[in-house]
């Protein structure tokens, strides 16, 4: 089966974007970096793509240029073993960012992440429906997911 890479594009910043992702996950790295040569879209010499490593999925980072943005269509998911790791993610990606509801943001670069603590999805999933609901509307007033919120919730008396 072919890699399915997903390939970033950024305004100029896809080697500080790459250099920043991948010092925020764990077995992480830079991979290459080309170079725009003479007689192309950018700046002969100027980083042209960043190939990178999120632990071990593969990323390119295209320096195209402001035409395109990112927004929410697009998010990233990053499913967490707990609140630790939840937080982990959240704090460094967050730096420079903004919060969003319900364990999503924004990163410094436009990126939107979804950082969810494995605790939720399996609340939500509950086969019983009043804990699932009452899990929801903890996590609906919820920026950063708090997982002991959500278990309080999730437990309270119907």
């Amino acid at each position: 089966m072919p890699t399915i890479t997903p390939c970033l594009w950024l305004d100029m910043k896809g080697e500080e974007a790459a250099a920043f992702y991948t010092s925020i996950f764990p077995n992480s790295r830079i991979t290459e970096v080309q170079r725009y040569p003479e007689n192309a879209p950018g700046p002969a010499g100027a980083v042209m793509t960043v190939a990178f490593e999120l632990d071990g999925q593969p990323f390119v980072a295209l320096n195209g240029g402001p035409q395109f943005t990112f927004d929410e269509a697009i998010s990233f998911s990053i499913d967490c073993a707990d609140q630790e790791e939840a937080d982990h993610y959240w704090t460094k990606l967050g730096d420079g960012g903004t919060e969003g509801p319900c364990g999503w943001m924004t990163d410094r670069f436009g990126l939107s992440w979804q950082i969810t603590p494995r605790r939720l999805r399996d609340l939500l999933g509950d086969p019983d429906p009043d804990v699932a609901q009452r899990t929801m509307q903890a996590m609906l007033k919820m920026r950063r997911i708090d997982v002991a919120a959500i278990e309080e919730a999730a437990a309270a008396p119907v």
